[in-house]
């Protein structure tokens, strides 16, 4: 079975009507097409790396035990979190569940997944002003979430 909406089509008078299809395919704007490649971008391709690339710092420099230090640790393993939702949200709406338009379930994932990047933003950037292993993976990284989940409440 297709994942597709259902387009209904009726003849009235010879004529076919379709219901919920859409009217007229609208070209997007130069600048909104910017905007989508950037989130895209910090979505797909930013997140990843920087998550990759924190943890492995983290786990080969000296671990500080400074309120900086723990500010940009928490901001990192929320957006991590985050992160971890966003890929298994995606496993279970392709493997186990099919999710309807504005489904429960699927509106939960999004608040859940913007609130814990928010989170990761103010975390993070609480712990850019002092050196640590994380400093600045922390923004990055939870700014990349912020931006997979702006971009997957697009697409619903």
């Amino acid at each position: 079975m297709s994942r597709r909406p259902l387009i209904f089509v009726t003849f009235w008078r010879g004529k076919a009507w379709a219901y919920n299809a859409p009217e007229e395919v609208l070209p997007l704007s130069i600048s909104t097409q910017v905007i989508f490649w950037v989130l895209a971008a910090a979505g797909y391709f930013v997140l990843p790396t920087a998550l990759i690339w924190g943890w492995a710092r983290w786990i080969n420099l000296p671990k500080l035990r400074t309120v900086s230090s723990i500010l940009s640790l928490t901001g990192f393993v929320l957006a991590t979190a985050s992160a971890l939702l966003g890929v298994s949200s995606i496993a279970y709406a392709q493997g186990i569940h099919d999710f309807r338009f504005y489904d429960p379930r699927l509106m939960r994932m999004f608040r859940w997944g913007f609130l814990l990047s928010l989170g990761a933003i103010v975390f993070g950037l609480g712990g850019v002003w002092r050196s640590s292993s994380v400093r600045w993976h922390a923004p990055v990284a939870a700014i990349g979430t912020l931006a997979f989940w702006v971009m997957a409440a697009e697409g619903e």
